[in-house]
């Protein structure tokens, strides 16, 4: 077992024992889905950040930086701009509406404001489609477990799934919010690291610029290399997604103060596009380093493996799956909210018990990780 082995190991129990370290906090269902509207700002800006930065920033930016260089950007940049907008005009008057009518979910909303129906269908569409999203999350813990140690996908699959549903299942958004500041910590860390070593091995900026050839390396190094039909694609696909989506709005419900979950989203906007330019750089210098790879999102689990020396690859290794998980669990929590708030209680147990309702939210997480993980393993 080689260093890398042994930090990822140590950094998965954490992660796992301060999970169920918090769950011992977690009494009645509000602390479970909105953590008892008593988190401060800076825990729901690590919160948000840290589940913004996931597979796709980690797994397909960098495959995309690798591609179209600097221009990848975009893609991290992209839903920097969805959550400005989050910040400036959902999260604030969403949270105002959440403590006067003590919503715990964005199906909360849709019932107060149109009614149940609509409530019942959007979850029903949302848990399908989340599934989905959860199972990419999976697959691509699983890519990272293939290059880390050579495990089967299966075998990545099933370790990422466990880890995530052991610590999320037991304390929904008060263990997800707390674990989220260990794992950006992690990400702030290792990824502050890999950038500057992963720049000089590269040769600096002209060495970046160079990868893609002499006659690209202009528009490789430009913001607007993919060209405005790519840009506008991601654009069109991350911004409105960022701006309503459930999971970022109910993450901002745990804020004290509808001024703390502006502020927790301005931060989180801000902060992602500064770290948009890490995926692409990375990206940049895996080609630079590796030319020729025959699947582009390789691209960040070979450059921590092959070009970082060991401890700084485990470093970069527990960033990479620290993204991944923090983002996973982020779409764990739309589920079993969902499931458990929006489908059970509102359709087959309106008189449910504020205990009753804790133990579905549970067994929803617990639920929508085991479906997440089937999926993940036929999915290609």
């Amino acid at each position: 077992m080689t260093i890398t082995h042994v930090l990822l190991v140590v950094y998965a129990v954490l992660l796992m024992g301060a999970g169920l370290w918090v769950t011992r906090r977690v009494r009645e269902s509000g602390d479970f889905f909105v953590a008892g509207r008593a988190l401060p700002a800076w825990v729901i800006f690590a919160t948000l950040l840290a589940a913004n930065i996931g597979a796709g920033s980690t797994v397909g930016a960098p495959g995309l930086g690798y591609r179209e260089g600097l221009s990848a950007w975009w893609w991290s940049g992209s839903a920097a701009i969805g959550c400005l907008l989050l910040g400036l005009v959902v999260a604030p008057r969403m949270h105002r509406l959440a403590a006067e009518h003590g919503f715990y979910t964005v199906g909360d909303f849709l019932e107060w404001r149109f009614d149940r129906s609509v409530r019942v269908l959007i979850a029903a569409i949302l848990w399908v489609g989340t599934v989905a999203l959860l199972s990419g999350q999976i697959i691509a813990m699983a890519w990272a477990f293939e290059v880390i140690a050579g495990l089967p996908r299966i075998w990545g699959a099933l370790l990422s799934g466990l880890i995530l549903t052991v610590y999320f299942s037991g304390g929904g958004l008060m263990a997800s919010a707390w674990v989220n500041l260990l794992q950006l910590a992690t990400l702030v860390v290792g990824f502050g690291l890999a950038v500057p070593y992963a720049w000089s091995a590269a040769g600096g900026w002209d060495g970046l610029r160079a990868a893609a050839g002499p006659e690209a390396a202009s528009s490789y190094g430009s913001l607007t290399g993919m060209g405005l039909a790519g840009i506008l694609g991601l654009v069109v696909i991350f911004v409105p997604s960022f701006i309503v989506s459930p999971g970022l709005i109910q993450k901002t419900f745990g804020a004290r103060t509808a001024v703390g979950a502006a502020r927790a989203a301005l931060g989180n906007a801000a902060a992602l596009a500064v770290f948009a330019f890490v995926p692409a750089i990375l990206g940049m210098t895996a080609r630079a380093t590796n030319p020729g790879l025959e699947n582009s999102e390789m691209a960040l689990p070979l450059l921590t493996m092959e070009v970082l020396p060991p401890w700084l690859g485990g470093l970069g290794l527990a960033a990479l799956f620290a993204a991944e998980l923090s983002s996973a669990d982020a779409i764990l929590f739309m589920l079993s909210t969902s499931l458990s708030r929006d489908l059970y209680q509102a359709v087959l147990r309106p008189g449910a018990t504020d205990r009753q309702l804790l133990q579905v939210g549970r067994g929803a997480a617990v639920a929508g990780g085991v479906l997440g993980l089937l999926l993940a393993m036929v999915l290609p």
